[in-house]
């Protein structure tokens, strides 16, 4: 291995540690009570160190927010493969949560954490298409008449809103009420009935 193969490859495991420290304390402590110098602590370098990779910690924390999208959005991608809209839509679901329940940290990342996130608007690519894979699956369903006569938006947001309430209650612990053998046929049953409740609309 040469010098420069070296210096490249060691750039990127502090690049990875960086975020991979950043990650544990956004979720651990909330984006407010983190800091560059906070971070640089976690990993046992100074804060100038953190400085050479990223500007601030809000680039910091985009980054992660973009990998967790790109790992969910690489999910999703792989529903279109499926020809009926209305079965895409319940696999999209069960993805959604099955994504949230092996990825708690990611998820609260991606729509918990509360953080400026300034760069959403104009850079959020991945969120966005992954949005996009979501109405273009509604859409289908409207067009074939399983989801009544409905705005596109509105039927997206709400089965958004509906999926990521249940993985926010899951992930948080808050359906310890339910037995755990009885819990995945039970949120299938309940998505399929915001489903229906819409068609009936």
């Amino acid at each position: 291995m040469g010098i420069t193969e070296r210096r490249n490859r060691e750039k990127l495991r502090m690049r990875r540690s960086i975020l991979d420290a950043a990650m544990k304390l956004f979720v651990e402590d909330g984006y407010d009570n983190v800091s560059i110098r906070k971070i640089a602590k976690r990993i046992e370098y100074s804060p100038a160190t953190i400085y050479l990779y990223f500007t601030d910690k809000d680039e910091i924390f985009f980054q992660l927010h973009q990998e967790a999208f790109s790992k969910f959005l690489a999910v999703q991608k792989e529903t279109l493969k499926i020809q009926n809209p209305m079965a895409r839509l319940a696999k999209q679901g069960a993805n959604y949560l099955e994504f949230a329940q092996k990825h708690p940290e990611h998820y609260d990342l991606m729509f918990i954490i509360k953080a400026p996130l300034r760069k959403l608007k104009t850079e959020w690519n991945c969120g966005f298409e992954s949005f996009d894979i979501l109405r273009q699956t509604i859409a289908e369903c409207i067009d074939q008449g399983h989801l009544g006569n409905n705005n596109v938006d509105v039927v997206a947001i709400h089965v958004w809103a509906n999926v990521h309430g249940l993985a926010s209650l899951i992930i948080r612990d808050r359906l310890a009420m339910i037995p755990e053998d009885l819990l995945p046929q039970l949120l299938q049953e309940v998505m399929a009935f915001g489903t229906e409740t819409l068609a009936n609309r």
